[in-house]
């Protein structure tokens, strides 16, 4: 009988929240997973993990808007753990404002990470996804694609992901490459509970009263986004591409 060799998956943003969580389903999935973020300190907690659990795993520091690091850090991964084909580009920042408010550096900063940090990460791995013929890649939109008060920079972006990834799935479909969006809702993390302190409000009032505007009448776990993931990712949604899903506890976002 033959079996399918281990692959490597690479995720974006992945010391935290959802992207540790997504690091550490694809593990248990099979996957040589390389966990990336800026600190590459940051990811050894992620890493040690996914070893303890039997898995392979390799922790990177990239800022994923640098051309030249990107470059290096995917060169490293494929020499380390083997050449990747899969992509979960979930790093992201925030710099919320209004408009009026809204200076240059925090249009750019988020700009940065979100669209040229994807465009940046997928350009790289996609030879080696032509090459082995088969290719994953996972694009983090969000339901403030849709609009979010406050939020003109990191909409905007998020809107942009999913553009690209229709266009990535035309290009890159014909080499056996899938490109696929999710646009998670309110899930809980650092990021959710920095809104909340920002807002003066504590968290637990922060996620109820989310949670009362949800069908499923909870807020989202970043396990809940990784279980997406993979799905995108396995060898059966091969069939499935340039699709953007909305995990939000209900038909609207």
């Amino acid at each position: 009988m033959t079996t399918t060799p281990r692959r490597t998956a690479i995720v974006t943003g992945a010391a935290r929240g959802i992207g540790a969580a997504v690091a550490r389903r694809l593990a248990a999935d099979g996957f040589a997973v390389a966990v990336l973020d800026l600190d590459e300190s940051a990811c050894a907690a992620v890493v040690a993990e996914i070893e303890a659990a039997g898995g392979r795993a390799l922790a990177v520091g990239v800022d994923v808007a640098d051309e030249g690091a990107v470059q290096t850090a995917v060169e490293r991964i494929a020499d380390t753990l083997g050449e990747p084909t899969v992509l979960v580009n979930n790093a992201g920042i925030i710099r919320d404002n209004l408009l009026f408010k809204m200076t240059v550096d925090d249009w750019d900063a988020v700009m940065g990470v979100h669209l040229r940090g994807s465009f940046l990460m997928a350009r790289a791995v996609q030879g080696y996804m032509t090459h082995a013929s088969f290719g994953r890649i996972v694009n983090l939109s969000s339901t403030s694609a849709l609009g979010n008060r406050g939020q003109a920079n990191y909409a905007t972006a998020k809107a942009g992901l999913q553009g690209f990834t229709k266009t990535l799935a035309l290009e890159l479909g014909k080499f056996g490459v899938t490109v696929n969006a999710i646009a998670p809702g309110f899930i809980e993390t650092e990021m959710t509970a920095a809104t909340a302190a920002r807002m003066g409000v504590s968290f637990e009032d922060f996620k109820a009263a989310a949670a009362a505007e949800i069908p499923v009448a909870r807020t989202g776990r970043p396990e809940d986004i990784a279980h997406a993931v993979s799905y995108f990712v396995s060898e059966g949604a091969g069939f499935t591409s340039g699709q953007v899903i909305y995990v939000a506890g209900g038909p609207k976002a």
